[in-house]
């Protein structure tokens, strides 16, 4: 599939040992392979070093990012705005997208179209699913998908991967269980989807409002995976190796009330953390509204805020590899 007749990318596949992720888009992680996965965490981990031992780099100068937000964004933006920055580059912020061209009526491929003209690279959120590859398919640069709607968000699922790997030292043979909004939670769909290539065993933790769509359990389920559901953490807490935490999405919800219900329906308390493993991991890809207490921060195995910084290592390794520099 290519944008504008020029044949230079592929959509929604993903390289192969003679090719590179030099000019691909990425929109979704059905893109990635285990191999793929063990690539971008080598150039990570690499990012991760450079950045603690002298803080930036040139390697992306003279490249331009166009940050694209039809949504707001506090950590994923600033991640990517960082990580071009460390990198040598530039940025193109547009977050307020009521007062630009769109406020006139200007579609999404014509904006997509018009921001290229500028930049070498255009991160996108939307809210709506599908249209990361919707601006793909337009493109003739890299489009890297923040976010969109109830759909994907592919970058979020590889920061968490990589900090689950950071955290525990493995991926294969963990038990994993997300808990909270699984049904509006797009970080929890890519991350179910990702993990998919691993030896992992999955728990599902929701009221029945918000369980996780029948279609990716079916997904997870036909990869071989084993899948339980519960609507007690209680059920899991003493088993899991890795606790996800999403919050209760209230932009979701066309009745308020529905939210009510359960918008504190799980609390991760200093009490219930006390019944865990000791070596484990706690995650939430944040902002949090009252799921996990303060007074959980200071538990070492509190990794949520570390899950943020290990946000601006994976996009400043996804950045260079789209760009042909890593």
């Amino acid at each position: 599939m290519t944008g504008n007749g020029n044949a230079r990318k592929v959509v929604g596949l993903s390289p192969t040992r003679n090719q590179s992720f030099f000019g691909r888009d990425i929109v979704s992680v059905r893109q990635f392979s285990r191999d793929d996965l063990i690539y971008i965490t080598q150039i990570a981990d690499e990012m991760r070093a450079l950045v603690h031992r002298v803080g930036a780099t040139d390697l992306l100068k003279g490249h331009i990012l166009a940050n694209l937000f039809y949504e707001p964004s506090t950590r994923t933006s600033s991640s990517f705005i960082a990580a071009m920055q460390r990198l040598g580059g530039s940025v193109i912020p547009i977050h307020g997208v009521q007062y630009s061209s769109v406020s006139k009526g200007e579609s999404l491929p014509d904006t997509i179209r018009t921001l290229e003209c500028y930049a070498d690279v255009i991160v996108l959120r939307h809210p709506e699913v599908g249209a990361s590859e919707v601006a793909a398919r337009y493109a003739t640069k890299p489009i890297i998908s923040a976010g969109d709607g109830v759909g994907e968000h592919p970058t979020q699922a590889l920061l968490d991967l990589y900090t689950i790997y950071s955290e525990l030292g493995a991926l294969d043979g963990l038990h994993v269980a997300m808990v909270g909004d699984l049904k509006n939670g797009r970080t929890v769909h890519s991350l179910a989807r990702l993990l998919r290539s691993y030896d992992i065993r999955m728990t599902f933790v929701a009221p029945e409002i918000l369980r996780l769509p029948d279609a990716l359990r079916q997904e997870v389920a036909d990869a071989g995976r084993p899948v339980a559901e519960t609507e007690r953490v209680e059920d899991v807490i003493a088993d899991a190796d890795v606790i996800y935490v999403t919050r209760v999405q209230k932009e979701r919800f066309e009745d308020l009330r529905e939210y009510e219900a359960v918008k504190t329906y799980y609390e991760i308390t200093p009490e219930l953390m006390a019944r865990a493993k000791s070596k484990m991991a706690l995650m939430h890809p944040l902002p949090r509204v009252g799921e996990i207490h303060y007074d959980v921060d200071d538990d070492p195995r509190a990794a949520y805020f570390r899950q943020v910084e290990n946000g601006l290592y994976i996009r400043m390794a996804l950045l260079a590899a789209v760009l042909g520099k890593a």
